[in-house]
C-alpha cells in the first residue's frame, strides 16, 4: 500500500512539474515577444513560489516581540545582538540603542550602536524601558562573531541586561529550547532545556511564554517541543523587573 502511494504521488509530482514547465516555457515565448519592443534582454530563470506565504520560527520571534513591545509602548529601547532588519523597523518608532559585538552602521537616526560586549553593557542601570534580545544569547562566548571565548557569557550577558532595565521595564528574549539534555553546540550555540533558559533571569515577573517547533512551523505546547540530541526549537519569553 505505502509503494503505491509513493507512486502515485511521483506521477503527481512528474504531471505537475511537466505542466509547470509547459506554462513556463509557453510565458516566456509571450514575454520574449513582448520585451523586444521595450528594449530590454530576457533570460531564462524559473522560479516557482506560488501557494502560501513561508513563514518560519524568526518570523514567529519578530511577532512576539513586536507584540509585546506594541503593548509596552517604551521610549527608549536596547536591543542586544538582534535581527538587524527587526532592528530596523523598530527604530522607526522608539529610540533603540543596539549592543553589537562587531561594527556596523545605525540603520536611522533613531539607532545608536554601541560596539561592546554584552557582558558589560556600557549603560547605567535602569537606563531602558525595554530590553530585547532575540536568537542572540545562546551565541555569547562562542567565539562565533569575534567575541571572547567565555562559556559564562551568556548568564553575564542577562545579568547585565537586568541591570539597565528600569524597574518595571518590559524584557523579551528568544534563544534554543529543547525538551533533552541541554547542549552546546561548539561553537555554534547552546541548547537550553526549559529551567536552563529561565534561569537566566531570575527575579523576574514572568509576562509570556510560547514555544515554535521546526517540524511543525507552527507554535506548539511544551511537550510537543525537539528532544533528540542536536535538535532543538523555539523559546520566546517576555518578563517584566519587579518596580
Amino acid at each position: 500500500m505505502i509503494r503505491r502511494l509513493r507512486s502515485a504521488l511521483r506521477r503527481r509530482l512528474s504531471r505537475d512539474e511537466r505542466a509547470a514547465r509547459a506554462a513556463y516555457e509557453y510565458d516566456f515565448a509571450r514575454a520574449s515577444a513582448e520585451v523586444v519592443g521595450r528594449g530590454m534582454d530576457i533570460f531564462r530563470y524559473p522560479v516557482f513560489e506560488a501557494g502560501e506565504h513561508p513563514e518560519g520560527y524568526i518570523d514567529f520571534e519578530c511577532r512576539f516581540a513586536a507584540w509585546h513591545l506594541r503593548n509596552e509602548a517604551p521610549r527608549t529601547v536596547l536591543d542586544v545582538g538582534s535581527y538587524r532588519h527587526f532592528v530596523i523597523g523598530l527604530s522607526a518608532f522608539c529610540e533603540v540603542t543596539a549592543l553589537d559585538v562587531r561594527p556596523r552602521r545605525p540603520g536611522l537616526g533613531t539607532e545608536t550602536v554601541m560596539i561592546g560586549d554584552a557582558r558589560s553593557i556600557p549603560a547605567p542601570d535602569g537606563a531602558f524601558d525595554a530590553v530585547v534580545t532575540l536568537s542572540s544569547i545562546e551565541h555569547f562566548g562562542l567565539g562565533r562573531y569575534g567575541d571572547a571565548m567565555d562559556l559564562g557569557a551568556d548568564r553575564a550577558a542577562a545579568a547585565e541586561m537586568r541591570r539597565v532595565l528600569r524597574p518595571g521595564g518590559l524584557l523579551v528574549v528568544t534563544t534554543t529550547l529543547t525538551r533533552g539534555r541541554a547542549t552546546l553546540a561548539f561553537n555554534a550555540h547552546r541548547i537550553y532545556d526549559l529551567a536552563a533558559a529561565r534561569a537566566l533571569f531570575p527575579a523576574m515577573e514572568p509576562v509570556d511564554e510560547r514555544f515554535y517547533s521546526h517540524g511543525r512551523a507552527a507554535e506548539v505546547a511544551l511537550e510537543e517541543i525537539a528532544h533528540a540530541p542536536g535538535d532543538w526549537d523555539v523559546y520566546c519569553a517576555c518578563w517584566r523587573k519587579p518596580g
